[in-house]
């Protein structure tokens, strides 16, 4: 009997006006799993994370947090999960202490000074726990934001650029409290930039760009799988010809000097060749791991 994913998105779209941020993005992440979410600025990853965590509506499809749909009923998906936004909603007037214990009230924890004790202590926080949030750093509000997200025991955490402003000893503490935590079934979805984060951390990894997926995947799988990158001289029809080729899936362009990116299960590499030597061929690689698979599933994009 296969078990209901901890999160769930099928055929998720999002419109403002006439500018689409998400087009049909669906995947899954399984209990206990740590996913990376990829992509360059703008590709739709915040948007996702607040679908989710039911601080913004979808256009269409539908969302699931521990089997309960987002849409239908919200409160109780937010029992379920925290989340840390890419901008913390800490609150300058008030002191750390203080701020958290507010959030583990709003959540409904049953002891709230125990369940802050606990907070700080695992985001390293007691040393500035009776300081004013507005007189922190970046780094140290990011792990005010990451106490509240954590102080009521959430079974799924989504984490929304967690160790940006952090400094390097810190970012180290953020990345062993994730470890320590999915060891312990908490599953977490956690959108970064920084690609050893994800080689660090994750069992997967979704790729966004334009709104849509574009790679997803178990780590070792996609870092192993990476698609042909194919530059030429003239670039002028080389898609076309080589996305007719038996076993391509589909070719997208890369940088402007006429590099492109060829994927499929049982790319003919020969075949390739012998297309691309008609346009003027300037180099045929497989380039492996993470940097090359974001790459490709990207065009590029920083």
């Amino acid at each position: 009997m296969t078990s209901t994913p901890s999160i769930e998105v099928r055929q998720l779209c999002r419109s403002y006006g006439p500018l689409q941020a998400l087009r049909a993005v669906s995947f899954t992440v399984a209990t206990g799993q740590v996913v990376g979410f990829l992509g360059p600025n703008g590709a739709g990853k915040s948007t996702t994370l607040r679908i989710l965590a039911g601080a913004l509506a979808a256009t269409s499809g539908q969302a699931f947090v521990g089997g309960v749909d987002v849409a239908a009923d919200p409160l109780r998906v937010k029992r379920l999960l925290g989340y840390l936004p890419e901008r913390p909603p800490v609150h300058d007037d008030m002191r750390v202490r203080a701020c958290v214990r507010y959030a583990a009230i709003l959540k409904g924890v049953a002891d709230p000074d125990a369940a802050t004790a606990r907070a700080l202590a695992r985001t390293d926080l007691d040393d500035v726990a009776e300081r004013l949030v507005g007189h922190l750093s970046k780094g140290y509000r990011q792990r005010v934001g990451l106490a509240q997200a954590l102080v009521h025991d959430p079974r799924v955490l989504l984490l929304d650029e967690p160790t940006s402003g952090l400094d390097p000893a810190q970012r180290t503490q953020v990345r062993a409290l994730v470890r320590e935590l999915a060891r312990g079934d908490v599953t977490v979805l956690l959108s970064t930039h920084v690609l050893g984060e994800v080689e660090a951390l994750c069992d997967g990894v979704v790729v966004l760009h334009r709104g849509q997926v574009t790679a997803q995947g178990p780590l070792d799988a996609l870092a192993t799988a990476a698609p042909l990158r194919v530059r030429v001289a003239r670039p002028a029809g080389l898609a076309a010809a080589v996305g007719a080729l038996p076993g391509v899936a589909r070719v997208d362009v890369g940088e402007p000097d006429g590099t492109f990116w060829v994927h499929g299960d049982a790319v003919p590499t020969a075949d390739v060749a012998r297309v691309a030597a008609a346009h003027d061929l300037l180099d045929l690689t497989r380039p492996g791991g993470l940097e090359a698979t974001y790459l490709a599933a990207t065009g590029g994009a920083a």
